[in-house]
């Protein structure tokens, strides 16, 4: 000992002092061994133990983790899709022992209870159905994952199905289908507005024909008055009623032809446009109204000699029944008598 130099021996006892000293994170535990034997379970802060003897044989994290699963399965129409399955767990604090002496690899085994469960309900369910449904595989790979791994000291917290991806035929298959059921609607939209349209228009051209008829017959009908108030004043100062509708035709043409005239750029042609084709039209005008009248007067004619000749006809009818039935009653006195 005297040969030892006074140094070593005080670096040696500093270095066994802070041996026995060591931390511990928070949210971690570690785990002592005395001579690889279980000792005790130290928690976050300032620990102590015995230097040489006893050693840190781990630590364990206490925090919430997360572990990803990716999984390729088949759904019940044989259609092949990858699933990821988000796992987030973490160790029972009153079970570290559990946690780090039963079970080396936590995450292996959890990847295998994930794709027990997704193999097992995916195949049951159509595509449609496991992306409507796939909350209720959530739930049945944790309920699944509970049951397992308490049992080691691990605690599932929640598990997430975060991404469902089908095969690309399958995906492009779908898009497809999306796309033509939305082309089928906007055509069925656009049929409607089309439809709407139309019977839009059909209601305003109709309610449009209609005020134009209105318009037209009060048109007609003013005119009409007019011409009446015009042939009474005419006839007040010795015109008949035939040469003042002549006179108010021929007054007409003329405002037309000046109407015709007033417009520089008309290419409207009136036949016939001779200078005497005004006093023609009035000749003509009379001579069919007086020929109209001959006409009238001879149908009145007629019919009352039509009407005169069937009178004289009934009354010989009405004749000669009685002629017959007078002698039929002369010669059948007995009829008469039962009469």
């Amino acid at each position: 000992m005297d040969n030892i130099p006074l140094y070593v021996i005080l670096f040696f006892a500093l270095f066994i002092f802070l041996s026995s000293f060591f931390t511990v994170k928070q949210q971690t535990s570690a785990i002592v061994e005395r001579f690889g034997k279980f000792q005790s379970i130290r928690h976050s802060g300032l620990q102590l133990k015995i230097p040489i003897v006893d050693k840190i044989a781990g630590k364990i994290n206490l925090k919430i983790q997360q572990l990803d699963v990716i999984i390729e399965t088949k759904t019940k129409e044989n259609v092949f899709v990858k699933m990821k399955v988000s796992v987030q767990f973490k160790v029972i604090q009153d079970k570290v022992y559990e946690a780090f002496y039963k079970l080396e690899y936590p995450h292996d085994q959890i990847t295998s209870y994930v794709f027990d469960v997704v193999r097992a309900e995916v195949p049951k369910l159509k595509l449609d159905d496991v992306f409507e449904r796939k909350d209720d595989i959530a739930i049945a790979v944790k309920r699944e994952l509970n049951e397992a791994m308490t049992t080691y000291g691990y605690d599932i917290i929640n598990t997430l199905i975060t991404d469902i991806d089908p095969d690309i035929q399958v995906k492009n298959a779908m898009n497809r289908i999306n796309a033509a059921d939305r082309e089928k609607s906007a055509a069925e939209y656009e049929a409607e507005a089309g439809r709407i349209r139309i019977v839009a228009k059909a209601k305003a051209e109709a309610e449009s024909k209609r005020l134009q008829g209105q318009g037209i017959a009060d048109q007609r009908r003013e005119i009409a008055r007019g011409l009446v108030e015009s042939v009474d004043i005419l006839n007040k100062v010795g015109i008949n009623s035939q040469e003042a509708s002549a006179l108010i035709v021929v007054t007409q043409h003329y405002d037309t032809l000046q109407a015709i005239g007033a417009d520089a750029n008309s290419n409207l042609i009136l036949l016939p446009n001779s200078p005497q084709a005004g006093s023609d039209m009035l000749n003509n005008m009379v001579a069919s109204f007086t020929a109209s009248n001959q006409v009238g007067e001879s149908m009145k004619r007629y019919q009352k000699k039509k009407d005169s000749g069937q009178e004289v006809k009934r009354s010989m009818t009405d004749f000669n029944q009685s002629e017959e039935s007078k002698s039929r009653d002369k010669e059948n006195p007995e009829n008469t008598d039962l009469v």
